[in-house]
């Protein structure tokens, strides 16, 4: 998660749409239905995968629950909730 108003922190959101412009420009795809599916691929796999080094070895979704987890006060709903809404819009 990026703070509001510190633009140092673009560069992550820099870095991960440099990613999805390199499969953009290195994959032939068939239709429109075969890109949507291939940049959620994409994403699942970075999210869930992919540990990163500016998360301590974590991967996102790893760290988003960390996070969550240590600030259970802030959130109307359970955070199970919370995250399988997520991963189900992802579906």
């Amino acid at each position: 998660m990026t703070r509001p108003r510190t633009p140092q922190t673009n560069g992550r959101v820099e870095c991960f749409n440099g990613r999805i412009a390199n499969i953009l420009k290195t994959h032939h795809f068939m239709n429109g239905e075969d890109l949507e599916q291939t940049l959620r691929r994409y994403c699942l796999l970075y999210n869930e995968h992919l540990p990163q080094a500016a998360l301590h070895s974590k991967t996102p979704l790893d760290a988003m629950n960390m996070w969550y987890a240590s600030h259970p006060q802030i959130f109307l709903y359970p955070r199970d909730r919370i995250i399988r809404d997520a991963t189900n819009r992802m579906a």
